[in-house]
C-alpha cells in the first residue's frame, strides 16, 4: 500500500511539473511570437522603439526648407490599363482548376522554405538550407523575415505573417551585426518589405519601423552634395560624416526612388521624396551626355557632380533597377512628374538600338523550346537578350552576353510599353522574357546560368553602313523628337541561319560541353534569382497569352528539381550538372520574397495584387498605387 501511494504521489507530480513546463513554453513561445493565442487580439503588437531616434539627429548638411521639393500636388492622369482583360473563356472552370493546382504547389514549397527558416534561423538575416543554421549577411534584422512578410500575406499564411510581424515590432535598427551595411540592399529588402506588408494589412506597427528605418536610411543622403552614400558605415552616419563614393553603381543610385517616394506618401513627410529628387535631376542632366546617349554607365561618380565618364553599359548587374524604376516612378506618381517618362523613353530607344540582339539559333530544336515558343522544329523561336555595350562616344560595341539578372529586362519594356503606348516595346519585352526561358531548356537541368555568352547574329555589311551614315548625318529636329518618345526604328540585325563553323570555329573544344548557340559558361551557377520568372509574370498579365503560363510551369519544375534540398532549397554549383546537382547551401531571401511570389501570383487569378493598382519594386514588393495625387495623408506618429 505505501509503494502504491508514493507511485501516487510520483505521478501528480509529474504531472504537475509537466503542466508547469507546457505552460512555461507556450508562455514562452507567445512572448517570442511564434504562436499567438487565439483568443488574443493579435493585432495588438508590443511595438518597441530602436535605441537611437534617426529622425531626431542633428543634420550635418541640413535642407533649406525653402528649397525643399515636395510630393507632386493634384489629380493624377489617368494612366492606361496595364492588365490584359481576361475573358471568362480564358479564365474557364478548367483552366482555373490547373492554375489552383500549380499555385498551391507554388505555396507548399513556401511553406517548406519558411519552416526551415522559422524553425533553425529565426531573426536571422538567412537560413543554410543543409547545414540548417543561422547566418546574418545584411546587418543581422532580419533579411528573410522582414523580405518575405508580403509573401506570406498573399498566400494566405497569415499565422505566419503574425508571428513575423510580432517579431518585426521589436526590431532595434541600432543593434546590427556588422559597422555598416548596404543603402540600396537595406531599401530594397527591408524598407521595401515593410512598406508593402503595410500597404497589403495596414499594420500600423509596419509603418512605424519603416519611418524608424526610413530615418536612418535617409541620413545617407546627408552628405556634402546630398548624393547617397551605399557604403552605409553607421558610426560616421550618426556625425553626418558620410560621403556618396566616386565609382558607384548606377543601380544603387537610382534604386531609392520608389520606396522613398512610397514613405513620403503614406506619411506625407517630403523629405524622403526631397532626397531622391535629387538623383532624378542628376539623371536628366547628364542622360544626354554619357558615352552612350540615353543611357548611364554601369558606375558613376556620385562625389563629383555625378559624373558619368565610364565605358560600359548594360540592364544587366549594377545598373539593372535604375532603369527598372524610371516607368515605375511615373506609375507611382500618377504621372504627375513627366520627367521620369521622358527617362525611360530616350534611355530604352538606346537600349533597343545598341544593347538587344538576336542570337544565332540552330534548326534542330529540342521539343521542349518546340513548345514553349509554339513554333516548328525548322523555326527557330523569335527571341532576344540584351548584352553589354562598351562605348568610347566614338565606337560602339556589343558584348552579347546574357546574364540572368538582366532577365527583368522583358517585364520592363512590356510595362513601359504599355504605360507609354508604345506596343512595340511590349513585343520586345515578349522576345527578351521568351529568350530568357529558352535559355533555361536549354541546359541539362533546364535552368539558366548566372553569366554565359551567345553567338549573336551578325549586322550585314549594309546595314552597318546605313547606321555608319547615320551616325555621321545631322539629326533632324523630328528625329530628336522620335528618339526622345522611343519610337525611332531599332536596329537588330534579322534573324540569322545557323552556322556551325562559325560556331565551333569560337567554342573550340568546348563544343561537347555547351548546348548551342552558347559559347561560353562564364558562371555557371543559379542562386535562386526571380527576374526569369518576373517577366514571365508581367506578360501574361499584360498579353494573357495562356502558353507562358505553361511556360513557368516547365519552368518551376525544373528549378524545383535541381535546388531541392531536404528541408528547404539552394542555390546550385552549376546549370551544366547532369543528374544530382552540387548545392552551395545558400537561400538568399529573394526566394521567397520574389522568385517563389512571382511563380504563386502568375499561377493565380489576375485581380491578385494586379498591375492596375500595384507597382512591384526591384524586390517584388507591391506598392498601392495611390487613387488621388502624388501626395497621401500624413499620420500621427
Amino acid at each position: 500500500m505505501a509503494i502504491l501511494t508514493v507511485h501516487r504521489r510520483f505521478q501528480r507530480l509529474a504531472l504537475v511539473v509537466a503542466v508547469f513546463l507546457v505552460l512555461y513554453v507556450y508562455i514562452l513561445l507567445t512572448q517570442t511570437g511564434l504562436i499567438i493565442p487565439q483568443h488574443a487580439e493579435w493585432r495588438n503588437w508590443k511595438y518597441r522603439p530602436s535605441s537611437f531616434d534617426w529622425g531626431n539627429r542633428t543634420q550635418a548638411h541640413p535642407v533649406d526648407e525653402s528649397t525643399m521639393v515636395h510630393l507632386p500636388i493634384g489629380t493624377p492622369h489617368q494612366l492606361p490599363h496595364i492588365q490584359h482583360e481576361f475573358t471568362r473563356a480564358e479564365l474557364s472552370e478548367a483552366h482555373t482548376k490547373i492554375q489552383r493546382t500549380r499555385r498551391n504547389v507554388v505555396r507548399n514549397v513556401a511553406k517548406r522554405s519558411w519552416r526551415a527558416y522559422r524553425d533553425h534561423a529565426w531573426g536571422r538575416d538567412e537560413v543554410a538550407p543543409q547545414k540548417l543554421i543561422g547566418k546574418d549577411t545584411f546587418a543581422g534584422w532580419g533579411a528573410t523575415l522582414v523580405d518575405s512578410l508580403d509573401t506570406l500575406w498573399i498566400m494566405d499564411l497569415k499565422e505566419d505573417f503574425r508571428a513575423a510581424v510580432h517579431h518585426v515590432a521589436t526590431i532595434d535598427w541600432n543593434n546590427a551585426t556588422s559597422e555598416h551595411c548596404s543603402l540600396f540592399e537595406t531599401n530594397i529588402r527591408y524598407l521595401g518589405g515593410l512598406l508593402s506588408a503595410y500597404d497589403l494589412s495596414q499594420e500600423r506597427v509596419l509603418l512605424d519601423k519603416a519611418i524608424e528605418l526610413g530615418d536612418m536610411l535617409y541620413a545617407g543622403f546627408d552628405t556634402p552634395n546630398h548624393m547617397p552614400a551605399n557604403n552605409f558605415h553607421f558610426g560616421p552616419a550618426k556625425e553626418g560624416k558620410l560621403v556618396a563614393g566616386v565609382k558607384e553603381s548606377s543601380a544603387a543610385a537610382g534604386t531609392l526612388s520608389l520606396e522613398f517616394t512610397r514613405l513620403s506618401q503614406l506619411t506625407g513627410d517630403s523629405k524622403y521624396y526631397h532626397a531622391i529628387d535629387g538623383v532624378k535631376k542628376a539623371l536628366e542632366r547628364t542622360q544626354d551626355s554619357t558615352n552612350l546617349p540615353g543611357m548611364w554607365p554601369i558606375f558613376v561618380d556620385l562625389q563629383n557632380s555625378f559624373f558619368t565618364p565610364g565605358t560600359a553599359f548594360s540592364l544587366g548587374a549594377s545598373s539593372d533597377s535604375a532603369y527598372e524604376y524610371l516607368s515605375k516612378m511615373h506609375a507611382l506618381l500618377g504621372g504627375l512628374d513627366p520627367t521620369y517618362e521622358k527617362l525611360h523613353t530616350k534611355a530604352m530607344a538606346t537600349a533597343s538600338k545598341h544593347m538587344l540582339f538576336r542570337p544565332m539559333l540552330p534548326d534542330d530544336l529540342s521539343p521542349a523550346t518546340t513548345e514553349t515558343t509554339t513554333t516548328t522544329s525548322a523555326t527557330p523561336p523569335d527571341i532576344l537578350f540584351s548584352g553589354t555595350v562598351h562605348s568610347n562616344g566614338d565606337i560602339i560595341d556589343l558584348h552579347p552576353e546574357v546574364q540572368h539578372l538582366g532577365c527583368f529586362a522583358g517585364g520592363m519594356f512590356a510595362l513601359g510599353g504599355r504605360l507609354f503606348d508604345q506596343e512595340e516595346h511590349v513585343k520586345i519585352g515578349e522576345q527578351l522574357a521568351r529568350g530568357c526561358a529558352w535559355a533555361y531548356e536549354a541546359f541539362p537541368t533546364a535552368v539558366m546560368p548566372e553569366l554565359s555568352e551567345v553567338m549573336a547574329c551578325e549586322k550585314r555589311e549594309e546595314e552597318e553602313e546605313e547606321e555608319k551614315e547615320e551616325g555621321d548625318a545631322d539629326t533632324t529636329e523630328e528625329q530628336k523628337e522620335e528618339e526622345e518618345e522611343g519610337h525611332h526604328h531599332h536596329h537588330l540585325a534579322p534573324p540569322c541561319a545557323w552556322n556551325e563553323t562559325r560556331w565551333a570555329e569560337k567554342v573550340g573544344e568546348r563544343a561537347a560541353q555547351l548546348p548551342r548557340p552558347f559559347s561560353k559558361v562564364r558562371n555557371p551557377q543559379y542562386l535562386l534569382r526571380p527576374e526569369a520568372i518576373e517577366s514571365l509574370f508581367v506578360l501574361y498579365r499584360i498579353t494573357g497569352k495562356a502558353d507562358l503560363l505553361d511556360v513557368a510551369w516547365r519552368m518551376f519544375e525544373s528549378v524545383r528539381k535541381a535546388t531541392r534540398t531536404k528541408f528547404a532549397h539552394s542555390a546550385i554549383s552549376s546549370v551544366q550538372t547532369t543528374g544530382y546537382t552540387v548545392k552551395i547551401d545558400a537561400m538568399e531571401s529573394f526566394w521567397i520574397a520574389e522568385t517563389l511570389k512571382y511563380f504563386y501570383l502568375i499561377f493565380s487569378e489576375p485581380e491578385l495584387i494586379s498591375l492596375d493598382e500595384y507597382v512591384f519594386n526591384t524586390e517584388a514588393h507591391p506598392f498601392k498605387l495611390p487613387k488621388q495625387g502624388g501626395g497621401g495623408t500624413r499620420l500621427d506618429r
